[in-house]
């Protein structure tokens, strides 16, 4: 028998129990995402009315993983209270996925900047642009959000940049932002921007110590993409 979709592999839900009980017995993994997400729209209550509004909800937003971006403005079929609820749930998820950053921690690895940015930027539908601020020791001042652009470009300018790095007295930057697509490989305009912001950083006194750009699931750090 195939497990249900979306349930854990290896996990087996146990018989004769309803999803609410299978949570509390063999842990949420054991799940189909209908399941876990008719247990939501339920608020617990985990009826058939609510699994089958849960498998309407999903087919609409073309599955679990872009039901962030379908729950943004409200699906069709859902009262004010379930879309509450949902919003609420995404929410959880978002926070307990991020990572923050901690004042005065060493950045050294690109692959906190994801850790860091994973819970707010890849569900986007328009490309939004961060720069992380560092000091001397590449310790982590806080960050500023730098733009907010289209469906397939942020519009950045140095000056935007820079600014506040240099009120902050950043002696660094790096630089992050996401591509709504879900795939993190740089771009052309990508590439021509940081050279550009890389240049600038020079001028003024302020190194851009990379570029993180953050997908779905994915990241791609093009200071080791690039051999920086």
């Amino acid at each position: 028998m195939r497990p249900a979709r979306g349930a854990q592999p290896g996990v087996r839900p146990r018989r004769g129990l309803g999803p609410r009980d299978h949570v509390l017995a063999s842990g949420p993994r054991a799940l189909s995402d209908a399941e876990l997400l008719g247990l939501v729209l339920d608020a617990g209550a985990a009826t058939a009315s609510g699994r089958a509004l849960a498998e309407q909800v999903l087919h609409a937003a073309g599955g679990i993983a872009n039901l962030e971006r379908a729950a943004a403005p409200g699906l069709d079929g859902l009262s004010r209270r379930r879309r509450a609820l949902l919003r609420a749930a995404l929410e959880i998820g978002r926070r307990a996925a991020a990572v923050p950053f901690v004042p005065g921690e060493p950045l050294c690895d690109p692959a906190r900047v994801w850790e860091h940015f994973r819970g707010r930027l890849p569900q986007l539908d328009r490309e939004v642009f961060y720069a992380v601020l560092l000091d001397g020791r590449n310790r982590i001042q806080g960050e500023v959000r730098v733009s907010e652009g289209s469906l397939t470009a942020a519009l950045v300018h140095p000056r935007e940049v820079f600014a506040p790095a240099i009120r902050a007295g950043a002696a660094a930057l790096v630089l992050a932002h996401n591509h709504p697509s879900g795939d993190p490989t740089p771009s052309p305009e990508d590439a021509v921007l940081t050279e550009r912001l890389r240049q600038a950083g020079e001028l003024v006194g302020v190194r851009v110590l990379d570029h993180v750009v953050i997908g779905r699931a994915r990241w791609v750090s093009m200071a080791t993409a690039g051999g920086w």
